[in-house]
């Protein structure tokens, strides 16, 4: 069942949930990583601070910015930590469909903007064995 990957796909981030950015920035901070790139992305309610590995992989730290956005409720939940991961791919809306013909639960049946432009979609957690999986699609590719 081993195979070679496509090329197609790359690790694009990790998602944390933080209180704060300011405070949640402090240990990488401290390691000596650099906050890239800071946004609010409203249609999720969210706060978003990059920052950047030098394989260009990224650490997204989550502050939410309303009590009912989902990253507060999964604070509320199971506190502060590992929200998702995220793959970069192409042709985000192809992928969704074989997804969804193959019968595998989504959050997002089709893409919406997220942070950077980009194009994203939530897979369910219940899919990929307990992790909340993020596609994402710059709409640069």
């Amino acid at each position: 069942m081993l195979s070679k990957l496509p090329m197609e796909f790359e690790f694009d981030h990790v998602g944390i949930a933080v209180s704060s950015i300011e405070e949640g920035a402090k240990f990488y901070l401290a390691l000596g990583f650099q906050v890239q790139h800071i946004e609010e992305v409203e249609s999720e309610k969210v706060k978003v601070a990059m920052l950047e590995m030098a394989n260009q992989s990224k650490i997204e730290l989550l502050e939410p910015t309303d009590p009912r956005s989902p990253i507060a409720k999964f604070i509320a939940k199971r506190g502060f930590g590992i929200h998702h991961i995220c793959i970069r791919v192409k042709n985000i809306e192809q992928k969704l469909e074989v997804l969804k013909k193959s019968g595998y639960q989504l959050i997002n049946e089709s893409p919406k903007m997220g942070a950077h432009n980009c194009k994203i979609a939530f897979v369910h957690p219940k899919a990929t064995g307990g992790v909340l999986l993020e596609l994402s699609e710059p709409t640069s590719l």
